[in-house]
């Protein structure tokens, strides 16, 4: 399963907000994404790995909809 950030306003946020502040930690508000994932073949998945490792990200290859 994927996870996307939510979008999240009004009283939503602002009861995210209060418990962020009676808990003392932050909190990320995600929503599952239904997506498959995509098998890629060497030397593209050596050229994924590489920009993973430069921008110090986690890439996942996905099949288009």
């Amino acid at each position: 399963m994927y996870y996307a950030y939510a979008d999240i306003e009004g009283e939503t946020l602002n009861a995210i907000k209060a418990l962020e502040g009676e808990i003392g930690r932050p909190l990320i508000a995600v929503k599952p994404v239904a997506l498959k994932p995509a098998e890629i073949e060497e030397p593209a998945l050596d050229r994924l790995r590489a920009l993973e490792a430069r921008l110090g990200v986690t890439l996942v290859a996905v099949e288009p909809r």
